[in-house]
Order: C-alpha cells, then sequence, then structure tokens
C-alpha cells in the first residue's frame, strides 16, 4: 500500500520559512500571497494489505517519529 502523510505547523505556532517564502514571493512581484506556510511531505510503501491496520500502522510512525505532535498536525492517506 502507498501511504502519504502531510505534516504542517499547527495554527499558531511560528513559521519563520513560511514567512520568508512570502517575502521571497512578493519581491519577485506575486502580489496577494499571504499566510504561506511551510510543510512536509513524505511518502512510503507499506506491505500491509488491510487498509485499517496500514492506516494504524501509519498512525503510530507519525505520533513517533514522522511529526512533533506538540507543533504539528499530520494527515495520512492510504492508497491500495
Amino acid at each position: 500500500m502507498k501511504v502519504k502523510v502531510h505534516v504542517t505547523l499547527k495554527n499558531g505556532v511560528l513559521d519563520p520559512q513560511g514567512k520568508a517564502v512570502g517575502h521571497a514571493l512578493e519581491g519577485l512581484g506575486f502580489s496577494g500571497v499571504d499566510g504561506v506556510r511551510i510543510g512536509r511531505y513524505i511518502e512510503f510503501d507499506l506491505e500491509e494489505t488491510d487498509p485499517d491496520k496500514a492506516k494504524a500502522q501509519s498512525d503510530e510512525m507519525c505520533r513517533k517519529l514522522l511529526a512533533n505532535t506538540v507543533i504539528e498536525n499530520y494527515s495520512i492517506e492510504i492508497e491500495q
């Protein structure tokens, strides 16, 4: 199964990288861009064939390693 994980900072957590990208876009002439947030995309394959078990295993991976749940949110997408 293909697992896709999106990790983003929680609302209220400062995002200096997003702010820098927003300023750079403005400097390049792109107006109307505001609230830029930077995140991570992680993709991997699991040998698990049961979608519910794959989701549970992926969730555990996120909680233990892939995301800092104190300051980050994550979402998991499973493709068969």
